[in-house]
């Protein structure tokens, strides 16, 4: 049972399974600033795990509505073994950027659900968010923790989702 789980990041795409080998980052190019703290601390954090930036993809869409398609398409193309979504979604004043952020984690969950992939969510919507230099300084910092936050989620998810495959092998 051990050599289960001992498995590295490296064998989640080896032969025989069927997921792809790729991680996905698709992100929202609104407050796009703010979003690429999370990817770069990602990317950061990847790297240190021992994922090279070479087997990541990344992949810009208008907002954070756009992100649950993508996702599924790439999800269905074999290539990846995770996705990842990340967007800042933000109280216009006008919109329920509630119903945006709950729309695209809900529809997120159901990418994978749908395609045995899995999808992971830093789409964030803060209660109050203001366009000003303080709010803007913190939420560099905040989506870089996130980034950071992301990155530990997808090795360790794709790392047991690795060993539950071992496991399914072993046991037909």
């Amino acid at each position: 049972m051990s050599q289960i789980n001992d498995l590295p990041f490296s064998a989640v795409g080896s032969p025989g399974t069927s997921r792809g080998q790729r991680i996905a980052f698709v992100q929202a190019q609104w407050h796009a600033d703010i979003v690429h703290q999370a990817r770069d601390a990602f990317l950061e954090e990847m790297e240190r795990q021992g994922v090279p930036r070479a087997d990541i993809d990344i992949f810009d869409v208008p907002g954070a509505f756009e992100i649950p398609l993508h996702a599924k398409r790439l999800a269905r193309s074999g290539r990846y073994a995770g996705i990842v979504g990340c967007a800042l979604v933000v109280d216009g004043g006008i919109y329920r950027h509630e119903f945006v952020a709950s729309t695209v984690v809900n529809a997120l969950m159901t990418v994978q659900l749908e395609t045995d992939v899995p999808v992971f969510s830093a789409v964030l919507t803060p209660h109050h968010f203001h366009e000003h230099v303080e709010h803007r300084k913190y939420f560099h910092r905040h989506f870089a923790v996130k980034g950071t936050e992301v990155a530990e989620a997808c090795v360790k998810t794709l790392e047991a989702m690795k060993r539950v495959d071992a496991l399914m092998d072993h046991l037909n």
